[in-house]
């Protein structure tokens, strides 16, 4: 009889045992996200990270630029034409920004945010790793050949960007509604 105690006392520690490795097991494992929480996750990442401060065209408010909602991360408005800058002061390093900071110039020329919603214009065409390529590495349109992206975009701020957070990012992007606009190319510096 007191072998059966024993056998079932050391049976019930095994089994305590057992089961309190697999519950650390998932509380180690989270679960992964839903794509709504996903969405939700890129969405705030968005907004902290200061991505609509250069590609959300802009109008003025009345406390400051506003972001114009339905051309939300459209980038530079191709309809709009190329802003004039003060050559002399970007010759001398001095960065210069359109009102709504969807546009700069500086020693490297003219630069104007991309259009980064799901149209064909933006990147409707991407794939994730190509998004990670460019926001991680800096590499234009993901293209690990690429040029680099040039400033003000601050890709070297995001190079240790976890992959969970450029997947949310990503998610919610592809979210959002596609706007058409062919962003204008960047303009070298005045030789």
């Amino acid at each position: 009889m007191k072998s059966i105690c024993i056998l079932s006392l050391a049976g019930l520690l095994c089994l305590f045992a057992c089961t309190k490795s697999q519950n650390a097991d998932s509380a180690q494992a989270p679960a992964a996200p839903t794509p709504e929480e996903l969405v939700k996750k890129g969405e705030y990442l968005v907004q902290i990270t200061g991505c609509n401060d250069c590609h959300s065209p802009k109008r003025m408010g009345p406390n400051g630029p506003e972001i114009i909602p339905e051309l939300m991360l459209s980038g530079y408005p191709a309809t709009q034409p190329l802003p004039e800058f003060d050559k002399a002061l970007a010759a001398k390093g001095i960065a210069q920004f359109t009102p709504d900071l969807s546009a700069a110039c500086g020693p490297w020329g003219i630069t104007c945010a991309a259009n980064l919603t799901p149209d064909d214009t933006g990147i409707g065409t991407w794939t994730e790793e190509q998004f990670k390529i460019a926001l991680t590495q800096g590499k234009s349109k993901g293209l690990v050949n690429g040029r680099t992206l040039l400033p003000p975009m601050p890709w070297v701020n995001y190079t240790q960007m976890k992959d969970e957070d450029v997947k949310a990012i990503f998610a919610y992007l592809k979210s959002i509604k596609p706007v058409k606009n062919v962003v204008p190319a960047p303009v070298p510096p005045a030789g």
